[in-house]
């Protein structure tokens, strides 16, 4: 990676939606089953709502009944960075996008066997990218 995108509070408040700049500027959370993506299914890349960095695949999705999208990993480890978090009283592991500092929730050790990871994060703190079709990749070279 070149370097983090640093941005002033004032910037970042500028590109944000208020709930977006809580999230991932503030460590906010959204309430679970609120977030625009909690149940989506649409095959895609999930961004970084404040870089665009490529965090998560939608191949990588699964329903872990918390309430927030979760994720067996990220897109690429050098993509995200875990962080020691011991806030509101408990042991937490805080999961950020690498290329800006946004927080993006938090990864947990009880997912799926096929990782043991759930990174449960924040829709506020991500873009869906759908996958492109054939027919739209068709379409797109006439």
């Amino acid at each position: 990676m070149v370097g983090k995108i640093r941005r002033s509070e004032d910037e970042w408040r500028a590109r944000l939606t208020p709930e977006q700049f809580a999230i991932v500027r503030k460590k906010g959370t959204e309430l679970a089953f609120t977030g625009a993506f909690h149940a989506t299914t649409t095959p895609g890349q999930y961004r970084c709502i404040c870089c665009r960095a490529p965090l998560f695949s939608s191949a990588d999705k699964y329903d872990s009944g918390s309430g927030w999208p979760s994720f067996v990993r990220a897109a690429s480890e050098s993509l995200v960075e875990e962080r020691p978090d011991n806030s509101q009283g408990m042991v937490r592991t805080e999961v950020v996008c690498a290329a800006c500092d946004a927080h993006l929730g938090h990864v947990f050790s009880d997912g799926p066997k096929s990782t043991g990871l759930r990174f449960c994060i924040n829709s506020g703190a991500l873009d869906l990218e759908p996958a492109r079709t054939g027919t739209e990749a068709e379409e797109r070279k006439k």
